[in-house]
């Protein structure tokens, strides 16, 4: 190559010429190796980017036809011709390579795409998936109105359950008052005959689960009468452990998880501890072959998104009580039906069914929330949420020195529409060494009241003929003696003396069916208040 010329000596050494070429040509070659770069760096981080060969080959002849430019450079001064030429050649076979290429790939690169098809393409995917957003949404809203149907056919039932309730244990508990006031007096009488010791006793069992029957229908119908106060919910459940450890097997161990800063919950606590025993009771039949129950006290909030997820929750603080047992546990199938009344797992004769709902009309009526967990083979939890209260705890409703055994010599007005009920009570009364008067409805009464006798308690029936139920009777009448004092019975409240599930402040309610010793001290109770 050294006895050919340099390019130079073709431009006769012009500067000008020179480095006009050379200035050229290194600006051809880095916008050549620029776009080789550009094209190898967007192929190696588009893995799925079509035609990927066709952008390295591009990519490789811009590489080549830099370097081409270089040495178009290189011979202006050297004449180092073999190796442009050498470099043309590798150049030239690249570019028969795409050329080839280009026209075997020209039928694929017609039906590419064009930009309106792109966004033809684009505007029907967006159609198609607001299409679909609208299918969900009307899916979703269709399982709200499912779900809300379902908890209106829930309230309907319930409401149905309530009226027919209501109606059923105003007489029933009215019988049951009887049976058990007479029974009692009977088994008094023959304390001396065994025989018919045992038979009283038995009606007088019998009586009493009526009684249960009919108290926990009005539970879970959410129409039992509540006297909610500040409560802690620890006190009650160690009570209820100490209470339990005889009644369960030994073969099941009793723990109790109660947090320490417990706060307190403004709910019925004679309510909330049958609510425990029953639960422990379930637990303990279920697991007949021994195990561990837990009980478990903690403070929880329930913010808007469980509340969103449980429609009947208020947002706020609750008291949590879970009972926890490792039994049997209750099939998934089972658990939307666990609270309904009457329906158990249990073997025949074993449960009523009426435990769990119970429970479930107490939390409900109290405006707390229960949850139900349960998995075969592993246990069963059930959580009460009870709305937290404010203060210090209340002291338990008792009077003190006042006993079932105190008589007295006032004067009582009894109001009962039930003949026998009416009688049974006049008779209770007058053994305990009261006056009594008696009338049948509300006209009755206040007949009796505007007639000179003294009268010193008026205990009433809620539920009265004549005009007026039992509490506008007590209000007509105080009218009529300012300081009469009022006692008020019933099987079935109503909403004369309850209202939202809770008796009315300064009320005194002695529930039907009733023991004689239970009439002797409400009594005296309403007499000294």
């Amino acid at each position: 190559m050294s006895t050919l010329t340099p390019h130079g000596a073709c431009l006769l050494w012009k500067p000008e010429l020179i480095w006009l070429n050379a200035v050229s040509d290194a600006m051809l070659a880095g916008a050549f190796f620029a776009t080789a770069f550009v094209l190898g760096f967007f192929v190696w981080r588009r893995r799925d980017v079509m035609f990927r060969s066709v952008f390295w080959t591009f990519a490789i002849f811009a590489a080549v036809c830099g370097v081409t430019r270089l040495l178009s450079i290189l011979t202006l001064w050297v004449p180092a011709y073999g190796i442009e030429a050498f470099t043309k050649g590798v150049l030239a076979l690249i570019s028969a390579v795409i050329t080839a290429a280009l026209l075997l790939l020209l039928p694929r690169i017609l039906v590419l795409p064009t930009r309106r098809q792109l966004q033809l393409a684009n505007a029907a995917l967006e159609e198609e998936i607001r299409q679909r957003r609208k299918a969900e949404a009307m899916v979703k809203r269709f399982q709200e109105i499912e779900a809300n149907e379902a908890q209106v056919r829930q309230a309907q039932k319930m409401e149905a359950i309530g009226q027919l309730t209501g109606g059923v244990a105003h007489d029933f508990n009215n019988i049951l008052t009887v049976i058990t006031g007479t029974i009692e007096i009977l088994g008094e009488a023959v304390k001396d005959r065994p025989h018919l010791g045992q038979i009283t006793d038995m009606i007088s069992a019998a009586a009493a689960r009526g009684a249960d029957l009919t108290r926990h229908l009005l539970a879970f119908a959410r129409r039992q009468p509540l006297q909610p106060r500040n409560t802690d919910v620890n006190v009650l459940v160690i009570d209820a452990v100490r209470l339990l450890r005889p009644t369960l097997s030994e073969q099941i161990e009793i723990e109790s998880m109660l947090v320490h800063d417990s706060a307190l919950a403004l709910i019925d606590p004679s309510q909330l501890s049958t609510a425990i025993l029953n639960l422990a009771l379930n637990a303990r039949d279920a697991m007949p072959n021994g195990g561990k129950l837990t009980l478990e006290t903690k403070n929880v909030v329930l913010d808007e998104n469980y509340a969103s997820m449980n429609s009947e929750v208020n947002p706020g603080n609750y008291v949590m009580i879970a009972v926890s047992d490792t039994g049997e546990g209750i099939p998934g199938s089972l658990l939307d039906k666990v609270f309904e009344p009457f329906f158990t797992t249990k073997e025949v004769g074993k449960g009523s069914g009426l435990g769990l709902s119970m429970v479930y009309g107490f939390v409900k009526q109290s405006n707390g929330h229960i949850k139900i967990y349960s998995e075969e083979g592993h246990g069963t939890t059930v959580k009460l949420y009870l709305p937290q209260a404010a203060g210090v705890p209340d002291a338990l409703a008792a009077v003190t020195g006042i006993s079932g055994g105190e008589h007295g010599d006032e004067s009582i007005l009894i109001v009962e529409d039930d003949a026998l009920v009416r009688e049974y009570v006049v008779a209770q009364i007058s053994r305990f060494g009261y006056h009594t008067l008696a009338a049948g409805n509300a006209a009755e009464a206040l007949a009796i009241i505007d007639r000179p006798e003294r009268i010193d308690l008026l205990f009433t029936d809620v539920i009265i003929p004549g005009g007026l139920n039992g509490r506008q009777l007590a209000i007509e009448a105080l009218k009529r003696r300012p300081g009469l004092k009022v006692l008020y019975t019933s099987g079935y409240t109503e909403n004369a003396i309850v209202h939202h599930g809770r008796l009315d402040a300064g009320v005194l309610l002695l529930p039907k069916p009733y023991l004689s010793s239970d009439l002797a001290r409400m009594i005296r109770t309403a007499l000294a208040s």
